[in-house]
């Protein structure tokens, strides 16, 4: 089994701030920090951190070479990922003096991809190997009208939720992972809603889809047709959140290829995220496998 992570590679520049900046306030960051992050790569650390074999695809400048670098050094295999002449994908990233974050993206060699790189990458693939894809790049549809295609299971956190997630064939995803922001944008359902409801809906609407649901501190819930689960957070302080939703996809998706149940499969993944976030930063923050199994 083979795991292929479609999506984005971004430097981020990281400011620690006493809260995140309001619209036409200038305030003091407290330190600055460069690293990789992007949601792709985030996702590819987390399952190569989770011992699984793990393939990237996607497009960064020559300035994002040192991710190739990082990438390796977890086990994540990098020969999918492209070079252009511009720009990696960048972040600019405010984590406040509690560890919520706020992000603005920036898409450069991410906003590159196009659809017609995608067949010669998934053809490198096999029926019941795995693609986990977001939102940050242009050729997701692509990816997972293809990947069904060669009999592959698509996993999707419809992440950042915008405009083009309408664009995107839902219905082929096996697994969909999602927040209370993402949750909320599939159902037109308040983010407010109790959980329990969202998810009864998104079930609804995607029955043959597995749904987990990642909900902070009240853990993750799952649904396949009448099937439910839950995970609890394991409590720990909270030092930064950034990569947490990538840190539980990745171990989720590990634990289920170990023969885990849901509902075992729902509890490490939350004790990874839960460890994630009480570190800083985003793959550095992720646990390996030992630390979670």
């Amino acid at each position: 089994m083979k795991f292929l992570v479609f999506g984005s590679l971004n430097i981020d520049l990281i400011f620690s701030v006493d809260h995140i900046v309001c619209p036409g306030e200038t305030i003091n960051s407290s330190a600055l920090e460069r690293s990789a992050g992007g949601k792709g790569a985030n996702q590819a650390a987390a399952l190569a951190k989770a011992g699984m074999e793990v393939y990237m695809a996607g497009k960064i400048g020559h300035d994002g070479d040192f991710l190739l670098e990082l990438l390796q050094s977890y086990g994540v295999r990098t020969n999918h990922i492209m070079h252009w002449e511009g720009a990696t994908g960048q972040a600019l990233i405010q984590v406040d003096k509690t560890g919520q974050n706020s992000i603005v993206l920036y898409g450069g060699g991410n906003a590159a991809l196009k659809d017609s790189e995608v067949p010669a990458i998934i053809s490198s693939f096999s029926a019941g190997d795995i693609v986990l894809l977001q939102n940050e790049i242009p050729v997701s549809a692509a990816v997972m009208r293809t990947a069904r295609e060669r009999g592959m299971k698509v996993c999707l956190n419809p992440s950042p939720f915008d405009e083009r997630i309408a664009d995107l064939p839902l219905e082929l995803a096996d697994i969909l992972f999602v927040n209370e922001i993402e949750a909320a944008g599939l159902t037109g359902l308040p983010a407010s809603q109790d959980f329990e409801t969202v998810l009864e809906k998104l079930a609804g609407r995607f029955p043959k889809t597995e749904i987990i649901l990642t909900a902070g501190k009240e853990g993750a819930f799952y649904a396949l047709g009448t099937l439910r689960a839950k995970g609890d957070i394991v409590d720990l302080p909270v030092a930064d959140t950034t990569g947490a939703g990538d840190t539980f996809s990745g171990f989720f998706l590990a634990a289920r290829e170990r023969g885990c149940d849901v509902t075992e499969s729902l509890r490490l993944a939350c004790k990874a995220s839960s460890i994630a976030v009480s570190r800083k930063g985003a793959m550095a923050s992720m646990p390996f496998a030992g630390e979670v199994f």
